[in-house]
């Protein structure tokens, strides 16, 4: 995806993180989005892409509804005439400062074009060493780059984002945009350093121009007269001093630099038309700034493009995980085989909510037949055979795990659904707190014993109370059971 389309895809994640309520944005909506984008983009479309689809379509819905909500988002997009004024302020610059003095004397120790050679020379400098110490290094971007990324708005002067929100929708909106900033910051950061290193890189090279075109522009009307003066330096020296300086316009225009009996000739109070001067200065100015700047900024501005027209967004995070688990297999069908325990009306319903969540708005729930310690292996061979899918393994908090009934009964589900399912463990609280409410301690110690024994068998659990179940928690635990089912699956494999 692009630039564009990954900030967006930022937005939309912070938003949907930080709306846990879902105040602003419910799960009808979210499951919307989702069926929308999948239908525009197609099935065989790439991940990023439904990804980048599905929050341009939430982008669009939420700007409508309160703007404040994607504040920050709208002030960090890239508005490319910031970089093209940045450069023409540097050409009128360099046009400007190449007057030398209100006397038309050019000092041949002291004009501006010299300062701008050595600047130049030192930037370089900089920039090899920089690079020599820091191969292979994520590197901040340095002083002058950082106030650039402020001054072009890509980064913001203050830490927050205080959007001017109103309703119910304010805590949401103050905690998504701060999310916003600082995760874009973060991950746009190689983009923000080629671009602000592309805009420098072409300002610099603009300057040069504007001091090029301001010499001879007033060259042709003004008569510059050359000369010199040193408290220290004697004639023998500045020669010396200036062949290093004017080698580069020497070289380039075959201009022979005058010896130093020549330079003691026009010291000052005496001086001498100042056109072979301008001449060497500027093919200095053109070979040490000019050339090197626009090479320099070509360089930094093909790595901006490429980073801005393939964002390097990774969707490996459990967010992504979760949207693209109902994108890549369709309406998903899952299956929960509860173990010795009949489901209660109430703890069904909250089931049903997480299982949504979880899979998208279109996933289907089948409560399989409870199984029983006795029961043989052929319930479990006839739901695997009867389509992939995720698989639920719900057991009851009530009961006290016990590695000779429930190992044996987990191993089983491993060894049936070890291909095309995602296999998860849900262990219910909605009886245990019916029957020991205040029983905190050993609620801890019965989840503890669950913790244990389905890790022994490397099964993904999630802890939940069904009957009023912590959405935002389960979410949060949900996901990171996938993560931890996806890491054993790449082990096992």
């Amino acid at each position: 995806m692009d630039e564009h389309s990954a900030l967006d895809v930022i937005a939309v994640r912070a938003i949907e993180t930080q709306d846990r309520a879902r105040a602003v944005w419910s799960d009808a909506e979210r499951s919307w989005a989702s069926r929308a984008a999948a239908e525009v983009v197609g099935e065989k479309a790439a991940a990023d892409a439904f990804v980048a689809q599905r929050a341009a379509l939430v982008v669009e819905r939420l700007d409508e509804r309160n703007r404040a909500l994607l504040a920050a988002a709208r002030g960090m997009h890239w508005q490319a005439w910031q970089g093209w004024l940045f450069v023409f302020v540097a050409f009128v610059l360099g046009f400007m400062i190449d007057r030398m003095a209100s006397s038309n004397r050019v000092d041949l120790l002291a004009p501006p074009v010299l300062a701008l050679l050595v600047w130049n020379v030192a930037v370089y400098l900089a920039l090899l060493i920089s690079r020599l110490f820091r191969a292979g290094k994520s590197t901040e971007p340095g002083l002058l780059r950082k106030l650039a990324l402020r001054l072009l708005g890509l980064v913001p002067w203050r830490s927050t984002w205080r959007p001017d929100a109103q309703g119910p929708d304010a805590a949401v909106a103050l905690a998504s945009n701060a999310m916003i900033i600082k995760t874009w910051l973060a991950l746009a950061m190689p983009l923000h350093a080629a671009r602000i290193g592309r805009i420098l890189h072409a300002a610099a090279a603009a300057l040069a121009l504007g001091v090029i075109a301001g010499l001879y522009a007033r060259g042709l009307a003004l008569e510059f007269r050359a000369t010199w003066e040193s408290t220290f330096l004697d004639a023998q020296a500045v020669h010396a001093l200036l062949a290093v300086i004017l080698a580069p316009g020497a070289w380039l225009t075959g201009i022979a630099l005058p010896d130093a009996a020549h330079l003691q000739s026009i010291q000052a109070p005496a001086s001498e038309n100042a056109a072979v001067w301008l001449h060497l200065l500027a093919a200095s100015v053109l070979l040490v700034v000019l050339l090197p700047r626009s090479a320099l900024a070509a360089r930094a501005a093909y790595r901006e493009w490429q980073l801005a027209r393939q964002f390097p967004l990774a969707l490996d995070e459990p967010y992504f995980q979760h949207l693209l688990r109902g994108f890549r297999g369709g309406p998903v069908r899952v299956r929960v085989v509860p173990f010795s325990y009949t489901l209660p009306a109430a703890a069904q319903t909250g089931l049903e909510t997480i299982v949504a969540r979880a899979f998208g708005g279109s996933a289907a729930l089948m409560i399989e037949p409870p199984l029983h310690w006795d029961d043989d292996a052929g319930a479990l061979r006839r739901i695997a055979a009867s389509g992939e899918g995720p698989i639920i393994a719900l057991f009851n908090l009530t009961a006290t795990p016990e590695e000779e009934v429930h190992g044996p009964l987990v191993e089983a589900f491993k060894a049936y659904f070890h291909a095309g399912h995602a296999l998860i463990a849900i262990v219910d609280a909605s009886g245990f707190l019916a029957r020991w409410p205040d029983e905190k301690s050993r609620l801890a110690r019965r989840r503890q014993a669950w913790d244990e024994l389905l890790a022994a068998h490397r099964l993904p659990v999630v802890h939940a109370n069904l009957a009023a179940p912590d959405l935002p928690e389960i979410d949060a635990t949900f996901d990171a059971a996938f993560v931890s089912q996806q890491k054993e699956t790449t082990v096992n494999s």
